[in-house]
């Protein structure tokens, strides 16, 4: 009875391990992919941080869509152009993208 009560237990633990690990491959890949994406999009900073964040507490393995997608395109490319960063970037597409949706 002993046998079977220990054989039991590992059995258990073997089996909530390899769940983990599963968990764990699946976070891997998630940042993994986000990670591309934010590599793609050339984003540094404080931009980074919060795209990640949200990336990475989205649901599934798939990121959230992005609300503003063309104003906040052009908005990054304008703050390439003037050679922003860090959080004069931040600041400068904040505004832009404020500014883009007061127009609609």
């Amino acid at each position: 009875m002993k046998k079977l009560i220990v054989l039991a237990c590992i059995t258990f633990l073997a089996v909530g391990a390899q769940a983990a690990s599963e968990a764990q491959k699946a976070q891997q890949e998630k940042m993994k992919a986000c990670n591309a994406e934010a590599k793609v999009k050339d984003m540094k900073g404080d931009a980074r941080k919060a795209f990640m964040k949200d990336c990475l507490s989205a649901k599934g393995g798939e990121a959230k869509p992005e609300p503003a997608k063309a104003p906040n395109a052009n908005c990054e490319s304008m703050a390439q152009e003037k050679k922003l960063a860090g959080a004069a970037k931040g600041a400068f597409i904040k505004k832009c993208e404020n500014d883009a949706q007061a127009a609609k």
